[in-house]
């Protein structure tokens, strides 16, 4: 027995279980054997008297598993996929996983690097919010074997595992919201076009608008990223070439971000001059002079359901039949819509 397996003989009778639940245990391995907390702080006291430490590059050369899952995200610094990105290590951790977390800069070409050196890890897993234009590398992980979900954003008619919000009735809901306040004339600050989140948008906008018998104007949207960038120049745009408009629906927070700089270089305020609601609730919209209007996405089940469908797939060896997962949205309504219809009757 080598020095190693009698350690963690004497890990085990110090906490009075078996060899193969305080091998579980201090592998980070508890909850998914079903080991109560209390047995595992036993484990893991005794494994600290005894200055126990298990080697995991010992452990891979002996499972061939690294327990790593890669995470890619398009931008860590939103706080949007920064709690995407906890809540995956969150559960791969409660799991006995660790996390490799890249930002791929909304690159497509950095998104493939990124994904080549993951793999050169022998990452187990891959959790990704896809910039959104090209799946093929991604679909070549799936024929690989390789366990891949896509996170916020996804492809249509992908063998993709995929899960993401209701982006098409959150932005109906929302285009109702400043019609029902008598805004006809609404910019529409979009990301990035040809992005299934983007793309969805557009769709429940447009059959919003006809709906209610409000042209849909191709005019009326700006903007080519989900950007704080992009916000402020197709909200700058919108403001001199639509000295009518009355209210914009900016496609993500930071977008929203870069819309609010604009109005108040135009001397507008929000809501008396222009109304305003964004996709996502970023923490400084209810802090705000006028509090915003959001479309908010449940992030925690987002990547929570993401990292839970990557770990099950690796401990069952079954991949989900579900294709795609839809999680509920809801908008939350502040002061950052004016009702025209109430200032027209005074």
């Amino acid at each position: 027995m080598t020095h190693a397996a009698t350690k963690l003989k004497h890990v085990a009778e110090a906490a009075g279980v078996s060899l193969s639940t305080a091998s579980r245990a201090l592998s980070g391995k508890a909850v998914a054997y079903r080991i109560s907390s209390h047995t595992e702080q036993l484990v893991l006291d005794a494994a600290a008297k005894l200055d126990f430490r298990p080697s995991q590059v010992a452990q891979s050369l002996r499972t061939q598993k690294t327990k790593l899952l890669g995470v890619v995200l398009p931008d860590v610094s939103n706080p949007f996929f920064a709690s995407i990105a906890r809540e995956v290590t969150t559960y791969a951790e409660e799991n006995g996983y660790s996390v490799l977390l890249a930002d791929s800069r909304e690159s497509t070409e950095v998104e493939r690097k990124l994904i080549a050196q993951l793999r050169a890890r022998e990452i187990e897993g891959l959790v990704i919010s896809p910039v959104g234009l090209h799946q093929q590398h991604l679909e070549k992980l799936h024929t690989a074997n390789l366990p891949v979900v896509l996170v916020d954003r996804g492809f249509a008619e992908s063998p993709l595992v995929s899960v993401t919000s209701n982006h098409r009735e959150a932005a109906r809901g929302a285009m109702k919201i400043l019609i029902e306040n008598g805004h006809q004339e609404i910019g529409i600050l979009q990301g990035i076009p040809g992005t299934t989140p983007n793309d969805e948008r557009l769709s429940g906008i447009e059959e919003e608008l006809k709906e209610t018998g409000i042209p849909f104007t191709s005019s009326m949207i700006q903007g080519n990223q989900f950007s704080e960038s992009s916000g402020y120049e197709a909200a700058k745009f919108l403001l001199k070439k639509h000295l009518g408009i009355t209210a914009f629906f900016a496609l993500s927070n930071q977008i929203g971000l870069g819309a609010l700089q604009a109005i108040a270089e135009a001397g507008r305020k929000i809501p008396q001059d222009i109304s305003m609601i964004t996709f996502d609730d970023h923490p400084y919209s209810e802090f705000l002079a006028s509090p915003m209007t959001t479309v908010r996405q449940n992030i925690k089940e987002l990547g929570r359901l993401a990292a839970e469908l990557i770990v099950k797939q690796l401990l069952t060896g079954r991949k989900p039949k579900k294709k795609v997962h839809q999680v509920p949205v809801e908008i939350i309504e502040r002061a950052s819509v004016f009702n025209l219809l109430n200032s027209e009757k005074e």
